[in-house]
């Protein structure tokens, strides 16, 4: 699967090698062009997350119509998001995307730059699910068993750090490449006898399964994270209309961030269907107040996530060279939001953050 990935990454990359950005007149691009997670309601686009944010706040569209520039949102499918964004990458068919950690990694292992222009928050959580009969009250218990984890996603080095906890490796089970969707719909079936993935309330409450452990309770660091990532080259020739992206989303950052909005962020976050009591659940964590939920910021927490990820990476051979953590990330973008909108103070840096232990592990 991964060989695949890789041949039509690179047969992208040379059938348009030499595109560009469309220009006007002014050699600026026609267009900001940016990649998001969508679903469709009532036969309407509904992106998802800080995009929603900066659709609602039109502040973005308004600049970038200001100097000439279109704004395009490209809807990207949420069953597999990190392929269909790392070869618009690679085509050069977008110039942003909002997309998770692990995907990023590969297509910059592969040869092909981007940047993460705006850290999104501090992460989410993910959520080990087995069937509703299940006798197994802890990871330990399903030692030998089928478990559906989707490979190359954010959520796949929580579930390592998960079994590495507890002294397991790959080795100790069954595991099924499969995303989200097909997973629960597996653990249905009998097919599997575990599921590990960001929607473990949506699967409780529909009785498709129990939640045998939780990454809430776990340190920071275990949660996923997803990040706003630009093509390089884009960020270069253009860093006027990148930061400018860059402090929308810094913007729709801040609002989500306070605590008068949360209600109404709890209500943008149902719109494509998803239970209110799910999402409260999800964003209930003692150890995350809701303000540093929300933290573009680019601290040392934020780079040694990066730095184990690609270590995970390597060591799974998801990527065969090493990626500079160091240069991964334009800061200057998140620096002149966080000056132009005066937010200096209004979140907190964090170190690297403990280490996982067994200690660490929290089941139910």
């Amino acid at each position: 699967m991964k060989s695949r990935f890789f041949a039509r990454l690179w047969i992208g990359l040379i059938a348009i090698l030499f595109a560009e950005t469309p220009l006007n007149a002014g050699g600026r691009p026609e267009s900001v062009r940016i990649a998001s997670i969508t679903t469709y309601v009532d036969g309407k686009p509904l992106a998802a997350g800080a995009p929603n944010v900066v659709v609602a706040q039109g502040w973005l569209e308004a600049e970038l119509k200001k100097r000439g520039i279109r704004l395009d949102w490209i809807p990207v499918s949420e069953s597999n998001v990190g392929p269909l964004i790392n070869e618009a990458f690679a085509a050069r068919r977008i110039d942003f995307a909002a997309y998770g950690d692990l995907p990023g990694i590969i297509l910059n292992a592969a040869g092909i730059s981007t940047r993460i222009v705006v850290p999104s928050g501090r992460g989410g959580d993910t959520y080990l699910v087995v069937p509703v009969t299940s006798q197994a009250k802890s990871i330990v218990d399903l030692k030998g068993k089928r478990i559906a984890v989707h490979r190359g996603r954010p959520w796949e080095l929580p579930f390592v750090k998960l079994i590495d906890a507890h002294g397991l490796s790959y080795a100790d089970f069954k595991i099924y490449n499969a995303n989200p969707q097909t997973g629960a719909s597996a653990l249905v079936a009998g097919a599997v006898d575990a599921v590990f993935s960001p929607s473990g309330y949506q699967l409780e409450d529909k009785g498709v399964g129990k939640i045998l452990w939780s990454s809430k309770g776990a340190p920071l660091d275990w949660k996923y994270r997803a990040e706003l990532w630009g093509a390089e080259g884009f960020l270069q020739r253009y860093p006027e209309i990148a930061q400018i992206v860059a402090t929308a989303y810094v913007k729709a950052a801040y609002w989500s961030s306070l605590e008068e909005n949360k209600e109404e962020v709890i209500r943008r976050a149902t719109l494509a269907g998803t239970p209110e009591s799910v999402i409260r659940r999800q964003y209930e964590d003692v150890s995350l107040p809701w303000r540093e939920r929300w933290s573009p910021l680019a601290d040392e927490f934020f780079y040694e996530h990066y730095r184990q990820t690609v270590r995970f990476a390597l060591d799974k051979q998801l990527i065969r060279r090493p990626v500079d953590v160091n240069g991964l990330i334009d800061a200057r973008f998140v620096k002149g939001a966080i000056k132009a909108l005066q937010l200096e103070n209004h979140w907190s840096e964090r170190g690297s953050g403990s280490r996982a232990t067994d200690a660490h592990v929290s089941s139910r």
